[in-house]
């Protein structure tokens, strides 16, 4: 039997439901008919093997989308599931929603793509199915472009036709100062163990009842994304320099480890709309940039840009991304770690992120440990925002 008819039988069973009448209350409980049928009731041993060959089987998408079909069958399946699917840190894959959460590979570059729609002012960034840089893909975040008076905002969604803030699937946003030259990457559950919240709320009143979530959805600053400012007006490359206040430094040594989120926050998902989501002149942004936050900034891992070389018979500034980019342009970068105190070893010269032009509205976006597509997806976001001060 293959597995695409286990699954459809498995649906099957799980559509038969068993209605019972309360003596006492007249309410009506619904019990679900999978419990009773052969699939959840296999002998754990067999159910594990069984994943474990489906699991190894599937190791790419589209036909990866089987092994999330295995974890909604029923919760002894999903239990299994998520024991045996690795991190994208350990399996180069990414399989559940949380997987744009979590830190890329360590031994490679995670490639993927980012399409712009200029009249809609949104981004939807795309898994690379194949080798080819024009393929559909597998969408993974979509973002959206939303100016105000004295900043821009990015509002990231896991969703491509929902993209407010008060969606269930709003995962964080992006935010410049006035000039473009500034950015703070905002997470919208804590990315690690005692992150400190901007400006939330951990209790809101729905219909005269207080509600309390496990976890604090709001604005969980992660990263700082400043490119120099350039008065004299070159023409020359971009410099960048990124902040990841949610990442330490030692992350990049050999035996290193970076915070890797599990599971998303529950929430009651119309909390997101109850947030104060910053709302905020710009100066308050350079206060919060100059703040407690930068003061540990030799502690957290430091990306720069890697300086192009002059080609004189092209005459332009180039670098080597592999065949992944195919248009010159001045968005195009790839980012290093820096030795802000210490001598520069192999790891600084890996590339954690490049980004980089192949059409009008087509770019690739690939990266790696200890970053997660989140976070590269937020800092590529930054590059797209006009920049007074540096062109």
């Amino acid at each position: 039997m293959s597995i695409r008819s286990i699954i459809q039988d498995m649906r099957m069973s799980r559509s038969q439901r068993v209605v019972q009448e309360g003596s006492s209350t007249a309410a009506m409980a619904v019990v679900d008919g999978l419990s009773r049928s052969c699939w959840a009731n296999m002998p754990q041993e067999l159910l594990r093997e069984v994943l474990l060959r489906i699991e190894a089987s599937e190791t790419a998408w589209p036909p990866r989308k089987s092994v999330v079909a295995c974890a909604g069958v029923c919760r002894s399946w999903r239990l299994i599931t998520k024991e045996i699917v690795k991190t994208p840190e350990l399996s180069g894959t990414l399989t559940f929603p949380i997987s744009v959460k979590q830190p890329g590979p360590r031994d490679s570059l995670l490639k993927c793509f980012i399409k712009r729609n200029r009249s809609t002012q949104t981004y939807f960034l795309f898994l690379n199915l194949s080798s080819a840089l024009t393929d559909d893909g597998k969408f993974l975040l979509a973002a959206r472009k939303c100016r105000r008076a004295t900043c821009t905002d990015y509002i990231m969604s896991m969703h491509a036709d929902d993209m407010s803030k008060g969606s269930g699937t709003y995962i964080g946003k992006l935010r410049s100062n006035f000039l473009g030259t500034k950015f703070t990457i905002y997470d919208g559950q804590p990315p690690h163990a005692g992150a400190k919240v901007t400006k939330s709320r951990s209790t809101r009143l729905v219909n005269l009842k207080q509600v309390s979530p496990r976890v604090p959805a709001g604005n969980y600053p992660v990263a700082h994304v400043s490119y120099e400012l350039n008065v004299l007006g070159s023409r020359g490359p971009r410099r960048m320099q990124c902040i990841m206040d949610a990442i330490s430094s030692s992350a990049i040594a050999p035996g290193g480890v970076t915070p890797t989120q599990t599971e998303f926050s529950i929430t009651n998902p119309d909390s997101f709309s109850s947030l104060s989501l910053f709302h905020s002149k710009s100066n308050r942004m350079e206060n919060f940039l100059s703040g407690p936050l930068a003061s540990q900034s030799h502690e957290a891992l430091v990306l720069k840009n890697k300086s192009p070389r002059w080609h004189e018979q092209l005459q332009c500034w180039c670098l080597n991304f592999h065949g992944r980019v195919t248009v010159a342009s001045v968005k195009n970068f790839q980012l290093v770690a820096s030795p802000e105190n210490g001598p520069s070893g192999p790891e600084h010269e890996k590339i954690i992120l490049q980004f980089g032009k192949v059409d009008k509205d087509l770019f690739t976006m690939d990266y790696r440990y200890p970053i997660s597509a989140f976070q590269a997806f937020a800092i590529c976001l930054s590059n797209f925002d006009s920049k007074l001060a540096c062109e």
